[in-house]
């Protein structure tokens, strides 16, 4: 999680001071806060299913198929944000992609929120995990304003 963390907080720092550029560009930032974040968070969701639920109060002592579809769904996104900036598909696809994520994220938020259910999430977890969501979406929408 730590590393996610990480390789998100870089990519969101890369794209603010890249988007607004005379060459406006999110090609890193999607690199690693949408690719590698997603790559990560598959490996974390799905591969290490089980340390993953424990972390978050989940661990029911049997497999959580839910849990490794939304570790496929990232995996989904992460690579096609890899291929994305490794093949050059330009700043609307990245752009695309954050916006992706960040309606994902803050799906999830309100969710939470309104329908938290028996699987809730810690106070914290959830503000940063709405703050990331709002990012994200900020990124996405003045890299679309760039990119049209």
């Amino acid at each position: 999680m730590l590393a996610t963390y990480a390789v998100g907080a870089a990519g969101l720092f890369i794209g603010f001071s890249t988007v607004n550029g005379n060459d406006p560009d999110l090609t890193l930032a999607c690199f690693l806060a949408v690719g590698m974040c997603g790559l990560l968070s598959f490996v974390r969701h799905s591969l290490f299913h089980r340390s993953d639920a424990a972390r978050m109060g989940w661990d029911y002592g049997r497999r959580n198929n839910f849990q490794i579809e939304v570790g496929f769904a990232n995996l989904a996104w992460g690579a096609v944000a890899v291929l994305a900036a490794a093949l050059g598909w330009g700043l609307a696809v990245e752009s695309a992609l954050f916006l992706v994520v960040g309606a994902y994220m803050g799906s999830v938020a309100v969710m939470q929120v309104f329908f938290p259910g028996d699987q809730g999430r810690a106070t914290g977890a959830m503000i940063g995990s709405t703050a990331y969501a709002a990012v994200m979406l900020a990124l996405g929408i003045m890299g679309m304003s760039a990119a049209t």
